[in-house]
């Protein structure tokens, strides 16, 4: 593959929401970033509550362990808050990211053996392949990791595009 391969992405929105969005990825408390924060932090409460309910049962001895109860519920709430900010930093990043490709009028990726440029209105990254250190592909997506980041959707593409560029990237991308 010494010639320079050039693949024309439709850049259109509903395309790349189906996979950044897929499987709950921008739900707040449910996304698979938080949600077994969530979950902990609903099972703390639950405890707290019923800890408080039967606190008149407690002996002066244990009403340390309302104390403790409060500590991990505390604990529970402030790592959930920390997921909840970083998946909405996460969709706040994609959503920029998607009005870019809204109103791109050229998306292109450009390989050799060499060289890997995605160029999006003249805004060019380009990258040699041994700076990629991961990817992964299947039918709906192929996904670059590394200097830049880059997923890139079947539906954008042809059949035989994205069969050359799922090629291309498993040949020169050594995991």
């Amino acid at each position: 593959m010494s010639e320079e391969k050039v693949i024309t992405l439709k850049p259109e929105r509903k395309i790349f929401e189906d996979i950044y969005f897929s499987g709950n990825q921008g739900s707040l408390l449910f996304s698979p970033t938080t949600k077994s924060k969530t979950i902990m932090t609903i099972v703390s409460v639950i405890i707290l509550l019923i800890a408080f309910l039967f606190k008149d049962s407690l002996s002066k001895d244990s009403v340390g362990v309302l104390y403790f109860l409060s500590f991990i519920f505390l604990l529970c709430a402030i790592f959930l808050s920390v997921s909840i900010n970083k998946v909405s930093r996460w969709k706040k990043q994609v959503s920029n990211y998607l009005k870019v490709l809204e109103k791109c009028k050229i998306y292109e990726i450009r390989f050799d053996q060499n060289f890997f440029t995605v160029n999006i209105d003249g805004e060019k990254e380009t990258s040699e392949w041994k700076d990629f250190e991961y990817v992964d592909s299947n039918n709906d997506f192929i996904s670059l990791e590394g200097k830049y980041s880059y997923m890139f959707p079947k539906k954008s593409m042809s059949e035989k595009e994205y069969s050359l560029l799922k090629k291309t990237c498993k040949e020169n991308i050594k995991l």
